[in-house]
């Protein structure tokens, strides 16, 4: 698969440039268990049928909708967020690396690339210079509390975005937010944790790839 007219790559981070999809379900799972193990599966669940939505939204779910409270307190909130940000940074040290990471970037050398994920935008950027992987993003590490659709309409005026661009990613989500702000997609498949994907690519005409390494060739 060409990459050669592309001007910009926009990434997801988990299960596209970092296996640390299973590293955050187990996170959901773990931060809700002391509320009960029904009401932690159902995070979790949530979590994986709602790939690349944004953590503060997830918790705000769980707290409304899956405990049943009337408004989500912010101090619970926050106790919330702080647990997993404590465990995801835990589990995302040591997760693999996509292969290929290094060749893609020599080959596509002209390219901007960005980094657009649901994951807390000051979590991603010190984990990404932790792991000496910044300096491949010269467009710039973009993630939660904004959405995927808001950064990647801001960086298109910002022009950090630059047409034609392409995303990508590893789940619906992600793939709707590409199309809404006018990019090509390609879903990278193996790391997701979106069941179906396959057939919604099939389904949806769209481009796919198992890894990174595919499109360093």
């Amino acid at each position: 698969m060409k990459l050669d007219h592309y001007k910009t790559l926009v990434f997801d981070c988990d299960g596209v440039v970092l296996d640390s999809n299973r590293a955050k379900t187990r996170a959901f799972y773990t931060v809700a268990l002391p509320y009960g193990e029904k009401a932690a599966r159902a995070l979790a669940d949530y979590h994986v049928a709602n790939g690349g939505i944004s953590r503060y939204k997830k918790f705000e779910y769980f707290l409304t909708q899956i405990l049943g409270r009337y408004a989500p307190g912010e101090r619970e909130l926050k106790r919330l967020l702080d647990a997993f940000a404590d465990e995801v940074w835990r589990g995302v040290l040591g997760c693999e690396v996509a292969d290929g990471l290094a060749a893609l970037r020599e080959k596509t050398s002209a390219t901007r690339w960005l980094i657009v994920s649901g994951g807390d935008q000051e979590e991603l950027r010190r984990l990404f210079e932790k792991r000496n992987l910044s300096h491949y993003f010269d467009g710039g590490i973009f993630g939660s509390p904004d959405s995927k659709e808001l950064i990647l309409k801001r960086e298109i005026v910002r022009g950090s975005i630059k047409k034609p661009a392409v995303f990508l990613g590893d789940t619906r989500y992600d793939h709707q937010a590409a199309t809404d702000a006018g990019l090509d997609f390609i879903f990278v498949s193996g790391w997701s944790e979106f069941a179906d994907g396959l057939k919604y690519c099939r389904r949806n005409g769209l481009s796919c790839v198992g890894s990174l390494r595919e499109l360093a060739g």
